[in-house]
């Protein structure tokens, strides 16, 4: 694909970011996967266990011409709460750390750049935890991860969690949607 580039994401549960992103105009794929641990080719039973030292991410491919990366940060944060470690909501443990992996340079400059400014502007009450760090590899995470909101809208999980944050998401980013993007409530 031409135009593409990477961005890769912690932000808590690798189901709820991959729902998001997914329905951001100039993002052409979003795939789940685990980065940032010890151990080569972890399951995601390997990585519940909180001893891997991965984090469950979203590998976001993405068209800089329609949406940059800066965007892309921007959505991030308004996501997840950055200011919690190893936690989201009640999802708890170092794979649900807030972490960007940076595919470059120019990313971590951007990355620490927004996270200069949230902090400069008080945006949150709490100090931002998020990690800043060098992408080393990505694992895709198995199948039935994948699309998993999609396939499976009515778990408990996704109703209690997803749904809210995919509601507030469309709300605040109605302009950046694919035009095929439910905007109503999830």
């Amino acid at each position: 694909m031409s135009n593409s580039e990477l961005a890769t994401f912690g932000s808590g549960c690798f189901w709820c970011s991959e729902a998001v992103f997914t329905e951001l105009e100039g993002v052409r794929k979003v795939e789940p996967g685990y980065s940032g641990g010890t151990v080569a080719d972890p399951t995601y039973e390997d990585v519940c266990t909180d001893a891997t030292g991965h984090a469950e991410v979203a590998q976001v491919t993405f068209d800089p011409t329609v949406i940059t990366y800066r965007e892309l940060l921007e959505v991030l944060f308004s996501i997840h709460d950055p200011t919690t470690m190893n936690r989201q909501g009640a999802d708890q443990g170092t794979q649900y750390r807030s972490v960007i992996f940076c595919h470059n340079d120019q990313q971590k400059k951007e990355a620490l750049a927004i996270i200069k400014e949230l902090t400069d502007d008080k945006v949150f009450r709490d100090p931002i935890v998020t990690e800043v760090v060098p992408l080393e590899v990505f694992y895709p995470a198995e199948d039935y991860h994948r699309d998993y909101y999609k396939r499976n809208s009515s778990q408990p999980y996704c109703r209690a969690v997803i749904a809210p944050k995919l509601s507030k998401f469309r709300s605040h980013w109605k302009s950046k949607l694919k035009a095929a993007a439910p905007t109503q409530k999830a």
